[in-house]
């Protein structure tokens, strides 16, 4: 949600900043702008509307300089227009800001600065700090010293970047959304996210909140709040340009779904022992789940769907275990104490939600591990532990990789708690570890042999798509509804299939397709809810590893995936319909990687 990116380099930080803003699209945005130092004051041009039409301003006019910062802005306060949009400055152009999140007590603040005489041009709550930049610069302050000043007194969350109009040099700080310094060769850059600057430079330090750095050509200066120097340690990004890239796709989607055997290679590598029926973890202390008598999962959107997976093998296994909304978790109160685990789940792991949720089971004395795709992010720094899912980066909106990678680094947590509480691994762990070592090659397999796009084909134009499954179909059948719905705007739900006779059904006719998600698990129960929705006229879409039999003969059409442990199967079956959902929006001519009104990383409440 919005996208900051900021570029200090002697050789012009405009191309930079702009393709920094075109790598940051998929994070969902209605505006964006550019504002360049070059010497002799800031150049601004900010424009509503995707960043081509900013791109095409820019080249009419002659916006040039070797310090800048740039910005995709999701519209919080006031709607999409130009003067809303980012950056913004003070009256007298001396400092140019960005800002990602939200300044809960800008009201105040405005009107505190109205009554001393300044004129706002813009509904957002980000033009505040520039004003109050411009008023500790006229009481005398340096522009280190007014930036901190201005940002202390802020209330909210925020990652902001800033240029002055007189010095060669950039500043930001975060608290609650993410920022991270690429350091190149004699160039600087800040950005929300990586793919920003990937192609420029692969070293980065990820800021924590509170820090404060200034970027000048001779280096940087990171500091905590109070000035006192702070180091957060420089790794290396092993993205390449053409991983961030479609790599010869039309969209970053199809081209994630397709990078799914690879991500879970990556995911599993090192953690499986066939041999042993052990899950193997170098990031745990042994035992480290032993005294675990309850999980809630939190989480939210996708990773809500693979924490519900996740809690229903838990549940099979003896374990309680609970997945939760992170919206709604402290609104629920569940009983939390010293033997709870709570695990949060979230792609960025800056979810402000998930967040939230993850503090107050903390201060409740629970147990957190943070389930994650990205390394040092907020949620990770928050937790007890962290275990990643290595699924490289995701651009598209529309989680697909992540999910899958998430269901498996999940499965295996799962095993690994289950033989730590109990003693000993799980009767099925061997079985299931071993389809999980033989899962890439399945979901490729998947990938080959798809008859998704004539699935999409055959039921284009319908008034609504079900999808229904039991055990951990029911939470597949909830994601193949949301990836349909969030790409291609047509009306689509999940359901359990036992929750048909309670309701849907009468939703069901013959103009809405359902696809129904058979797992090798209460198949013939799964089977009876199929001929229920069949016998009201609706097209049957099977999902199954059967190529002949009851499942075959009822269904309309077969979307087929291989045959593995039960458990496993709803991981292939999602590959499935994200595929339906990818060739449904992309016939409908959908705008699939930057769907309308979403955002990839949800960084406010």
């Amino acid at each position: 949600m919005c996208g900051i990116t900021a570029c200090l380099r002697e050789e012009g930080s405009l191309e930079p900043i702009l393709t920094g803003l075109k790598r940051l699209e998929y994070r969902g945005y209605d505006s964006a702008g550019i504002a360049l130092q070059n010497g002799h004051g800031i150049g601004l041009v900010k424009r509503a509307g995707e960043v081509d039409r900013l791109c095409e301003q820019v080249e009419k006019g002659n916006l040039q300089g070797t310090v800048g910062i740039g910005h995709t802005r999701w519209s919080t306060h006031g709607p999409p227009t130009d003067a809303n949009a980012h950056p913004h400055m003070d009256e007298r152009g001396s400092v140019a800001v960005v800002h990602n999140g939200i300044i809960d007590n800008y009201s105040a603040l405005k009107s505190h600065l109205q009554r001393r005489g300044h004129h706002f041009a813009s509904d957002t709550d980000t033009e505040v700090i520039p004003h109050l930049i411009e008023e500790e610069l006229e009481n005398g302050a340096s522009n280190d010293e007014a930036f901190r000043a201005a940002v202390d007194l802020l209330d909210g969350t925020y990652a902001i970047a800033a240029i002055f109009d007189d010095e060669h040099a950039i500043y930001a700080t975060r608290m609650g959304s993410p920022l991270v310094f690429g350091e190149g060769d004699g160039e600087w850059y800040v950005a929300s996210d990586v793919p920003a600057f990937v192609e420029y430079t692969n070293r980065v330090r990820y800021l924590h909140d509170g820090d404060f750095i200034r970027i000048t050509t001779d280096g940087f200066e990171l500091t905590d709040a109070d000035g006192t120097a702070v180091d957060r340690p420089l790794e290396t990004i092993d993205w390449d340009p053409e991983t961030a890239g479609k790599s010869g796709y039309d969209h970053y989607m199809h081209k994630e779904i397709h990078e799914q055997p690879e991500s879970l290679r990556r995911t599993t590598q090192g953690r499986v022992n066939t041999l042993t029926g052990a899950v193997d973890f170098e990031e745990f202390d042994e035992d480290l789940f032993a005294g675990v008598t309850q999980v809630h999962l939190v989480a939210m959107g996708t990773s809500y769907h693979a924490a519900m997976y996740a809690a229903s093998l838990l549940a099979a296994r003896g374990v309680p275990a609970y997945a939760f909304m992170a919206g709604e978790y402290s609104l629920m109160r569940p009983p939390v104490t010293d033997s709870t685990l709570v695990v949060a789940v979230s792609q960025s792991g800056e979810t402000a939600d998930t967040l939230d949720a993850i503090r107050r089971a903390r201060s409740a004395g629970a147990r957190t591990l943070a389930v994650t795709n990205v390394v040092a992010s907020s949620l990770t720094r928050e937790c007890d532990d962290s275990l990643l899912i290595r699924a490289g980066p995701e651009i598209g909106v529309a989680a697909t990789k992540t999910f899958s990678s998430q269901v498996t680094a999940l499965m295996l947590l799962c095993e690994r708690v289950v033989a730590d509480v109990t003693g000993t691994p799980s009767a099925e762990s061997r079985d299931l570890l071993e389809s999980i070592s033989r899962l890439p090659g399945d979901i490729q397999a998947v990938l080959d042999t798809s008859t998704a796009l004539e699935v999409a084909q055959a039921y284009a134009g319908s008034e609504a798509y079900f999808f229904i499954g039991r055990g951990v179909a029911h939470s597949v059948a909830l994601e193949g509804a949301l990836k349909f719905k969030e790409i291609s705007y047509e009306h689509a739900e999940g359901f359990a299939a036992s929750e048909l006779k309670h309701g849907p059904l009468a939703l069901v006719t013959e103009h809405t397709p359902v696809f129904v998600i058979f797992t090798g698990r209460d198949d013939e129960m799964t089977l009876n809810n199929a001929k229920e929705v069949q016998a009201r006229g609706a097209p049957v879409i099977a999902i199954t590893s059967h190529t002949d039999g009851d499942i075959v003969d009822l269904a309309d059409h077969v979307l087929t995936v291989p045959e593995t442990h039960p458990d496993l199967a709803g991981v292939a079956a999602n590959v499935q319909l994200q595929l339906v959902a990818y060739h449904a929006a992309n016939q409908l001519g959908r705008s699939i990687d930057k769907p309308r009104n979403l955002a990839k990383c949800v960084t406010v409440e």
